[in-house]
């Protein structure tokens, strides 16, 4: 089966221009004022800062797991200054098993350059954002959006899923963004800027409620009237969205390492990853809880060998005093 393909989605573009797109914004601000959650990050008091930590924290992971760990972020670093002040480890520490831990140190070089370059504040613009180290397209555009008020136009993996059914007919959008997603999410934004923020923020949130991947909620719907899906009969997919393989794997031995290295307050010797430590008669306590864990994977030695230099490689762990640390 093909895949849709640019030429079908700049005709959805074009359909878009005739599909009220007054009444639809409307409908969808009302369900968005009536329905949306509750979250810290949305709050009116909640500052640039803590607007950006969201947006990296939420990327491939779902709120119920960011929650706790942006609640203590921001205790700890309620302003860029306080997170740039200290080593890059602690940022890493605290990520807590949100996974993907290189975030962490982004958002740590993030600070820094705030601090250095835009005087403690978080610049206001795509184009700055932009500039920050590990701010893409997407995160520059949700923090100018959510955070100053901008009209930029947001695109995630819920906008674009919601978009493809709504507009195009489509049961899943392709597996990559593309530039004639990019003009139809544009094509749809209202002109109005206070609105067009709400814009993104609400259909975002019905592609993480209602239109979702697997099971969506149609009847919940407030514009299942014009969803271009429902009136082609809700074809399926014309390809198989490929989960992340979890068990087994690289990642999840990294995981299991930096759980190690998270807790240790010295120096982790290299030899102490690679076999058990004896049994003493009693509980396991500190480090030996977390490395119990990484000896029950019985990975082979040459995939722990690759897990460790990766780790050193993305400046995760550093060597030192003859052990691995989190970075100082």
């Amino acid at each position: 089966m093909s895949l849709p393909g640019s030429a079908e989605i700049a005709s959805a573009a074009e359909l878009a221009g005739t599909h009220h797109l007054t009444d639809l914004h409307q409908s969808m601000d009302r369900w968005f004022s009536e329905v949306a959650r509750v979250l810290p990050w949305r709050s009116p008091d909640c500052s640039p800062w803590g607007i950006l930590v969201s947006e990296v924290m939420l990327q491939q992971t779902p709120v119920v797991r960011v929650l706790p760990v942006w609640e203590d972020w921001m205790e700890r670093w309620p302003e860029p200054a306080d997170l740039a002040n200290e080593p890059s480890g602690e940022a890493v520490r605290h990520w807590g098993r949100l996974g993907y831990p290189r975030r962490a140190l982004r958002l740590h070089a993030a600070a820094v350059a705030i601090v250095e370059q835009h005087g403690g504040r978080v610049p206001d613009t795509h184009a700055s954002l932009l500039s920050l180290p590990g701010v893409g397209d997407y995160t520059a555009a949700a923090v100018a959006a959510f955070a100053f008020g901008r009209r930029e136009t947001v695109v995630d993996t819920n906008i674009r899923r919601v978009h493809a059914r709504l507009v195009s007919g489509l049961a899943l959008p392709a597996p990559s963004l593309t530039a004639s997603e990019m003009r139809l999410a544009q094509s749809l934004m209202p002109d109005d800027v206070g609105l067009s923020v709400r814009w993104n923020a609400s259909v975002m949130e019905l592609g993480a409620l209602v239109c979702t991947a697997r099971s969506p909620k149609c009847p919940d719907c407030p514009v299942r009237d014009s969803c271009a899906w429902l009136a082609a009969g809700e074809p399926r997919p014309t390809y198989t969205p490929k989960g992340q393989a979890w068990h087994g794997t690289d990642r999840q031995l990294r995981g299991a390492v930096m759980a190690v290295l998270r807790v240790a307050d010295s120096p982790v010797a290299p030899e102490l990853f690679e076999r058990p430590a004896a049994d003493l008669g009693f509980a396991a306590e500190g480090t030996a809880v977390p490395l119990a864990a990484l000896h029950r994977l019985n990975s082979a030695p040459e995939q722990l060998e690759r897990a460790l230099e990766g780790l050193l490689r993305d400046g995760l762990a550093e060597m030192h005093d003859g052990g691995l640390r989190l970075p100082a």
